[in-house]
């Protein structure tokens, strides 16, 4: 992933409020291990049944994250964006988690979405392609929310009459 030239500030965060983000980070840690199909795999099924994060609250995890893991505010794009959705999840929100590159110069960079922008990321991510993303489905779309009978009026085979 890309590399800052510069490790990100969070204000420290008080003792009682560490758990949870250092938690996040530490499962984030094991989770980047594996390999990048199985993680998207993992974080879909953990998406699921979560409510929209909006941005500040995005921001306010991210933050949070940066501030207990050194990895997480320096050089671990991979491991700050999974640690930020699984803070988000924990508390029943999901932020759209994202992988992408570019080619010129070539890079790769992760990095997570709220209200379909990414959430403080220095620098510009428009020249990245994304590659993997984890995106809350949207409630429209989820297949069991769908008739599976068409309304037309038109019996079906099944329903017809017997003449």
């Amino acid at each position: 992933m890309t590399t800052p030239a510069v490790a990100e500030q969070a204000p420290r965060l008080p003792w009682y409020r560490q758990l949870a983000p250092r938690c996040a980070a530490g499962a984030a840690r094991l989770l980047v291990r594996l390999p990048p199909a199985r993680l998207h795999r993992v974080l879909g099924v953990v998406s699921k049944g979560s409510h929209p994060a909006g941005y500040a609250e995005v921001a306010r995890a991210r933050r949070s994250v940066v501030s207990v893991s050194t990895r997480c505010a320096g050089l671990g794009c991979l491991q700050r964006s999974v640690a930020t959705v699984l803070l988000c999840r924990a508390r029943g929100r999901w932020a759209d988690w994202c992988t992408g590159f570019r080619t010129e110069p070539f890079g790769a960079h992760a990095w997570v979405e709220a209200d379909g922008r990414p959430v403080d990321e220095p620098g510009e991510l428009s020249a990245f392609r994304t590659v993997l993303a984890v995106r809350r489905p949207d409630e429209r779309t989820r297949p069991f929310d769908r008739d599976p009978h068409p309304t037309d009026s038109s019996p079906r085979p099944s329903e017809g009459s017997r003449s």
